[in-house]
């Protein structure tokens, strides 16, 4: 977990002390339903005017592509992903046009 988001969640465990879940519901004790993250997402995607159709799954998706675009090697997003196979980790990697366009031709290299 990244330093500031541990920070964050530190100052959010003090404020609301949670009992059983870290985020819990309206019901003390009770965890979120999929269907109210969901809900709590689509207003959150909607304010921002990003993605349109992104849902919590995207999140994950987004959180591997950066880690790879920064340099993060494949086995190590596959670790954090809790991935058994590379293969997997490989469907939620996209190659960024970012990315692409930062490669070097060798052809750059020849001396012509």
């Amino acid at each position: 977990m990244s330093e500031k988001l541990l920070k964050e969640r530190r100052h959010y465990y003090i404020a609301y002390q949670p009992k059983k879940y870290l985020f819990e519901s309206i019901e003390r004790n009770k965890p979120y339903s999929t269907s109210s993250i969901h809900k709590i997402m689509k207003r959150a995607v909607l304010a921002s005017k990003v993605h349109p159709n992104a849902t919590p799954h995207t999140l994950r998706h987004s959180f591997a592509t950066h880690l790879l675009g920064k340099g993060t090697s494949l086995r190590y997003i596959q670790v954090l992903l809790g991935h058994h196979s590379s293969k997997t980790t490989e469907i939620y990697t996209h190659v960024s046009k970012k990315s692409i366009q930062k490669i070097v031709s060798p052809l750059d290299n020849w001396d012509i």
